[in-house]
């Protein structure tokens, strides 16, 4: 089955995610251009270092060009970032980026990203389902592309460089004097900070840089439980701060300089108070229903407006195209900025902490103990269930009237169910990228959002 869901289509390599079903929805991609575009037109294609996702994106690529639509394909994997920069800036009809993200490495994807450089929403994405099977792939050998003008391969990645050089204060930066450990977790996002800042003041360290499709049995997700030896690393070295990033280098993670995990729930809220504090961006601040309250009293006490979205970062596209935020992102690290690209980009996030760090003239430590002093604790804990397991919809559960004592005060069902006390949260979820049920709980202590979880955990059972 060929399904679009939260961001692209995703499925296991050679099950459902094969060559014949790439061709299919390249054709229906082809389709829907020759549809919606007049005149001439242009895709831009990228790949990350999965299994044979080089083969798929020159599949797409054939596919594509046999129905006469000039293509670009990169010549090295990227991260899904550049291709959506390419969208943008060199004026693309649409990007394709073959990737799985975080996803573990039996699967493979394809996401869609728009001429505006953002996530392709439902009603693109569902334009180009309904044109599944309308007609047969078309198909032209690469030598014979090449030779007609309808195939180009070249480095994506230096006009990407020189953005981000101009998008932060390099002179501030650096003046930074820092030892910075960063896991790629066999990814993409390899060197470019490094590429960007051209100093030898911070010495960057790499970990996982290395090309391996199995992502050494770990999925390329910067959550806690995937970065134990990263920790472990920082624990014992002197390093000042820790980065990480997902497996298409659009979402990260950080480590403060005692080892300690830090998420998306304070790397997002922080980097606002810089982008509207610091940076004086006008705008207010996207999440997700499954973000920390944190970010709501960040946006508070900056005066500005919160917006609250479905999962799925096509949603904050959606808002950084009506020019509604100056800073949007999702718990899972996909954080994205005003005057940039409407999408996440972990690289970018890092650079942002680097100015942040610069401008204020602290180490990162001092920013998170500062920002913990100011807004409080929030510990933030997620789990996952089979599909399999779970025998029943959601819509199904019976609800209870309290947590752990706490009366439910609202539920909130914009995007699965919600349950909402005074200084605390359940919610569950459906994932729309993998065959799983998320359990999502945030509290004040780390035990009663572990115990709120496995709570979670035991009423989607007794489904």
């Amino acid at each position: 089955m060929i399904k679009f869901g939260t961001d692209g289509w995703r499925a296991v390599i050679a099950e459902d995610f094969n060559f014949e079903n790439v061709r299919i929805v390249s054709q229906a991609i082809a389709d829907h251009l020759k549809c919606t575009v007049k005149g001439a037109k242009k895709v831009v294609i990228g790949y990350d270092r999965r299994f044979l996702s080089k083969e798929f994106a020159m599949e797409a690529a054939l596919v594509l060009c046999a129905n006469g639509i000039k293509t670009v394909v990169s010549d090295k994997d990227v991260p899904t970032p550049v291709v959506s920069f390419h969208c943008r800036h060199k004026k693309y009809d649409l990007g394709i980026m073959i990737t799985a993200s975080h996803n573990p490495a039996r699967f493979n994807g394809l996401k869609i990203k728009t001429p505006e450089g953002g996530s392709a929403d439902q009603a693109l994405t569902g334009k180009v389902e309904s044109l599944f099977y309308k007609n047969k792939p078309k198909y032209i050998e690469q030598k014979a592309a090449e030779k007609e003008k309808l195939l180009e391969t070249k480095d994506l990645t230096d006009i990407y460089i020189q953005f981000l050089k101009g998008f932060v204060d390099l002179r501030s930066i650096r003046k930074l004097k820092l030892k910075v450990l960063v896991d790629v977790m066999y990814g993409t996002g390899d060197c470019f900070v490094e590429k960007v800042l051209g100093t030898d003041q911070i010495k960057i360290d790499y970990l996982h840089n290395e090309f391996n499709p199995s992502f050494g049995g770990i999925n390329p997700e910067p959550i806690e439980v995937n970065l134990k030896e990263m920790l472990t690393i920082m624990k014992k070295n002197k390093y000042d701060l820790g980065v990480v990033l997902d497996g298409d280098a659009d979402r990260v993670a950080m480590v403060d300089g005692r080892g300690n995990y830090i998420n998306a729930q304070v790397i997002l809220p922080l980097l606002a108070i810089h982008m509207i504090k610091n940076r004086k961006v006008k705008g207010g601040i996207g999440k997700t229903v499954v973000g920390s309250d944190v970010i709501d009293k960040v946006a508070l006490s900056l005066g500005a407006s919160l917006y609250e979205t479905p999962v799925g970062f096509k949603y904050l596209s959606g808002l950084f195209k009506e020019d509604l935020i100056a800073i949007g992102g999702e718990e899972a690290g996909g954080i994205g900025f005003k005057g940039y690209i409407p999408e996440r980009d972990g690289t970018a996030a890092f650079l942002l902490i680097l100015e942040m760090m610069a401008k204020e003239n602290k180490n990162f430590n001092k920013l998170l103990s500062e920002f913990y002093k100011k807004y409080g604790r929030h510990y933030y804990t997620r789990s996952a269930i089979p599909v399999k397991s779970v025998k029943k919809s959601l819509s199904d559960m019976k609800l209870p009237k309290s947590l752990y004592g706490k009366k439910i005060e609202r539920i909130n069902a914009l995007d699965g169910i919600k349950l909402i006390t005074k200084d605390s949260w359940l919610m569950f979820r459906k994932s729309g990228t993998e065959p799983i049920v998320r359990v999502y709980a945030e509290s004040k202590s780390k035990k009663e959002g572990q115990n709120l979880v496995a709570l979670g955990k035991k009423m989607v059972y007794a489904l």
